[in-house]
């Protein structure tokens, strides 16, 4: 992450309970190398357990993304996040259309054969 998407990120995340005075013990690893890991983990669409050493330990980042979905942190960071996109684009709607690249490029019928079985024929396949 960038030092300016992390300044548009930080304001956006949940304060943790210490910084504001309900007790509880200080973080050991940050929010923003949490982050990372959670963005790396989705971009190579990888297991928890194959987290590279670079980040913090798989298990303490799945603590801070399962407590965070579990008190529906994450939605409401996506929400936010959303907002701020959408105050800077003047409040207009972006949609983007992704082209589907699974699809095979000539239509079913022509990719078992040229001509089109009648009916009555069996399907020359097994």
């Amino acid at each position: 992450m960038t030092d300016v998407e992390w300044s548009v990120v930080r304001p956006l995340l949940p304060v943790p309970g210490w910084m504001r005075g309900r007790g509880g013990q200080p973080e050991a690893y940050c929010h923003r190398a949490i982050l990372d890991a959670i963005r790396y983990l989705v971009d190579n669409g990888i297991k928890w357990r194959a987290m590279p050493v670079d980040f913090p330990p798989w298990d303490r980042v799945y603590a801070f993304f399962r407590r965070w979905r579990d008190h529906v942190l994450v939605r409401e960071f996506h929400d936010r996040l959303r907002g701020r996109v959408r105050e800077e684009c003047g409040g207009k709607l972006v949609l983007f259309q992704q082209s589907d690249n699974r699809r095979h490029p000539r239509p079913p019928r022509e990719r078992r054969n040229d001509t089109p079985s009648l009916p009555h024929q069996r399907h020359p396949y097994p």
